[in-house]
């Protein structure tokens, strides 16, 4: 089994995106990636990241909303229409996320407070409707298991009540895989941990470059050029080659 870890950023500080090969999904890799952090992670419903100390997991509603929207494409045609139950799993957590859409530019104080006095009695509403539902729904039906993943998750789900920095959804991180996922086969060459490892490697310096508005052609060509000539033994000589940095030429960025 191959996996391929992804570790990024908040939309606090610079853009960060990280792949990391390894061999298995065991949680043994995160903890050691992630040893010494402590604060907040953004994840889905697996299991591995439960062994991290020290970390508050914070959950994904487009994963609970998306369970949903699964259960209503699962039901036969003549009742896709009819006013069903799994339709108000659905509009709870679309209405949490039109909460959001309107507070996304508001400063994290004013996210949080204003989470307190809409979010949170929304939440409240749609965890007592899910204890409601679940004994009058057969459990491995998909509305079922939508509910059940729901009522498991809820630590994480509530999460992002704690804090206006928080994220509803671990969307970033979604779009931050797609670009490795999409352009896999063209590296089914990479046969070896080796290979594997760089592809890695290259993909995070790419994808973190486009995340602080660089030219990732222009990015790389700039550090192929000026790399080979720094003294190696300076340990402040890398900063002003990140992707962040302010010290990069305007030829490395998208808009000049």
């Amino acid at each position: 089994m191959v996996a391929l870890w992804l570790y990024r950023s908040s939309r606090e500080g610079p853009g960060i995106v990280l792949y990391d090969y390894q061999r298995t999904r065991a949680s043994k890799h995160p903890n050691r990636f992630l040893a010494g952090f402590k604060g907040y992670l953004h994840v889905d419903g697996y299991a591995g990241y439960n062994a991290l100390t020290n970390i508050t997991l914070v959950g994904c509603w487009a994963h609970a909303r998306r369970k949903f929207d699964e259960a209503l494409k699962a039901l036969p045609a003549e009742k896709s229409n009819a006013q069903v139950a799994a339709k108000e799993g659905l509009e709870f957590c679309n209405r949490l996320f039109a909460i959001e859409r309107k507070i996304k530019e508001l400063s994290a104080e004013e996210r949080y407070k204003i989470r307190l006095e809409r979010s949170r009695p929304l939440v409240d509403d749609f965890y007592a409707w899910l204890k409601y539902q679940k004994p009058r729904v057969l459990p491995k039906s998909a509305f079922g298991q939508a509910i059940n993943y729901c009522l498991n998750q809820r630590e994480r789900l509530v999460a992002f009540l704690i804090d206006g920095r928080l994220e509803l959804d671990n969307n970033r991180s979604e779009r931050s895989i797609k670009p490795f996922v999409i352009g896999r086969k063209n590296w089914l060459f990479a046969n070896t941990p080796r290979g594997a490892k760089a592809s890695a490697t290259i993909y995070s310096i790419v994808e973190t470059a486009k995340e602080n508005g660089l030219n990732p052609f222009a990015y790389l060509k700039y550090l192929f050029e000026k790399l080979p000539n720094v003294d190696i033994f300076d340990e402040d000589v890398l900063d002003k080659f990140l992707p962040w940095s302010s010290d990069l030429p305007s030829e490395c960025r998208v808009n000049k």
